[in-house]
Parts: C-alpha cells; structure tokens; sequence
C-alpha cells in the first residue's frame, strides 16, 4: 500500500487573459462518481459560460480523463491534466471555466491560460499525504496513562481525546505497520493488562 498525495476540501483561483476569465476549482475526489458530481455542480453554477473544461486522475485503477469542452484539441483539458500530475495529486478533479472576453487567443494562449488556472487552483489547496494506518484501541490503568501516551506517539501515532472512565481508553491513528513492535511493548508496560485492539490497514492522511 503506497503513500500518495491529495488535497483536502476545495480551492480557488482565477485568470484573466485578454478579457476572457478562466474560474478554476479544484477539489477531492476519490471515484467518479465524486468527480463527475463536481463537474455538474460547476456547470450549474456557470450556466452562461462558454466552456467548463475539466480533468481529474483517480488512483483507483489508475483513471484519469479530461475534456475541452468546445475548445480546439488540446488546448484546455489536457494543460489541466498536466497540471494535476505536475503537482503530484491524486484522487482530484480541477474544473475550469471560461467566461470568453470577445478576443480570441489562440492555441498558446488557450494552453497558457488553461494550465495558469488549474495550477494557482492547485496551489491554493490544502495538500495531504494519505498514508496506508491502522487504527489502535488500547485501555490502561490511570498510573500508565502518561507512559501508553509517549509510546503511542513514539511510534508516530496520532491521538485522539482520551476517554476516562474505570480505565483510560486511548485511540491513535498509526502508520500501517507501526503497531507491529506496539504488542510487546504494551503487553510488557500493563504485565499483560493491556491488550491493544487494531483494525485492518486503511488509507488516512496523517
């Protein structure tokens, strides 16, 4: 399970060229479905737009796709496209829309204002590394609470509030194998009390 980049939420930019406004968003998608629900949110908020290009890259079965949208070949959909691998994202669907000015710019000047765009969206987002995790459960005797902390963090855990109760409950989201020397650790720190609970690995940022 490889680690991959993302964004988180939504951002915004926009270009000027010529008169003609290109609106990007960018946003998080992880399926199609997600992406192409964008898509239709954009189109319905610019209905009077000449064009609404958009592409996305999804990790699920490596799918990317894009669309000029009325523009010649080439010059809005893909430059979007090589935006999103230029910075590197996944699981991301950038939407441009175009507001033409009445002054035609040509095929460079489509790409330029195109890749512009997409790529002032992209620096806008908030990027996140999605790591395969685990999630850990462990309850511990109120003495070894502040020891159970450090060795949670140690092993790059990241905790959520503690729950107090007979016991102390504590859950970190770790890095997928970091559990692993977590067992013994525990089993010795408790003399067997503890016994941590550990879900199946699954993508988080973190």
């Amino acid at each position: 399970m490889e680690d991959y980049r993302t964004i988180a939420g939504r951002s915004t930019a926009e270009v000027e060229e010529k008169h003609s406004r290109f609106i990007a968003l960018a946003a998080f998608a992880d399926s199609e479905e997600k992406a192409l629900a964008v898509l239709e949110e954009v189109r319905a908020a610019h209905r009077t737009a000449r064009h609404n290009v958009y592409a996305y890259v999804l990790r699920q079965g490596a799918r990317t796709r894009y669309s000029d949208d009325g523009e010649p070949a080439k010059t809005a959909g893909l430059p979007v496209l090589e935006a999103i691998r230029h910075a590197g994202l996944t699981d991301c669907i950038v939407v441009v829309t175009r507001y033409f000015g009445g002054i035609l710019l040509g095929t460079g000047g489509l790409v330029r204002a195109y890749t512009a765009s997409a790529a002032a969206a992209l620096a806008a987002a908030k990027v996140v590394t999605v790591r395969a995790c685990v999630r850990l459960t462990v309850s511990v005797d109120y003495a070894l609470y502040e020891r159970a902390v450090q060795l949670l963090q140690g092993a790059g855990g990241r905790l959520d509030e503690p729950v107090f109760a007979d016991r102390v409950t504590l859950t970190a989201l770790l890095p997928a194998g970091a559990e692993e020397p977590l067992l013994p650790a525990f089993a010795q720190l408790s003399r067997g009390a503890a016994a941590p609970q550990i879900t199946p690995p699954f993508y988080a940022p973190l």
